[in-house]
């Protein structure tokens, strides 16, 4: 009995098919017949055949075992390497944990917002420094009148305040 697969959109297939396409081409300039590349992947012809149509009924190492006898398996690697869209959502996430994290800082237990931010104990601040190069960290200006960073707001992003407040921040440096 048959294995059924997915059906894949137009343009999906349109491009398996112009990979088949592209193996066998390269199998033609390297003057190989079908039958020597089956043989040497360990593959049937009629598998060989489906490969070179682009079918998606063939497993991927079928495929990658074609790009081995053709000299092309380090190819393989270029697929989804660049994930754009993948690491831009990362980033997203990312950017909401920061900001959760701060705005759970800046907020007590019973949901309250905080007149201060709370300095790590001693025993936190040691244990989490972490010797740092001898490059300056960006910070963002002092308030004007010396008060609470909250209050005034003299921060201009999230990660500038979570700068601020991390362990690795000025006050640590300065042993406070």
């Amino acid at each position: 009995m048959a294995k059924t697969i997915s059906p894949l959109l137009p343009t999906t297939d349109a491009l398996l098919h112009d990979f088949g396409e592209r193996l066998r081409l390269a199998r033609q300039r390297r003057k190989l017949t079908a039958k020597q590349v089956a043989q040497r992947a360990g593959m049937a012809p009629m598998t060989l055949r489906a490969v070179e149509r682009g079918g998606a009924g063939v497993t991927i190492g079928a495929y990658l075992a074609v790009m081995q006898i053709l000299g092309l398996e380090n190819d393989f690697t270029l697929l989804a390497n660049a994930d754009e869209a993948g690491r831009d959502l990362q980033d997203a996430r990312l950017h909401a944990k920061v900001r959760r994290s701060v705005d759970q800082l800046l907020h007590d237990a019973s949901g309250k917002r905080m007149k201060k931010v709370p300095e790590p104990s001693p025993r936190k601040q040691i244990r989490n420094a972490v010797p740092q190069a001898d490059v300056p960290l960006p910070h963002a200006p002092a308030p004007a009148s010396g008060g609470n960073w909250i209050e005034e707001g003299g921060f201009s992003s999230a990660e500038v305040l979570a700068e601020l407040i991390t362990p690795d921040s000025q006050a640590v440096k300065k042993g406070r």
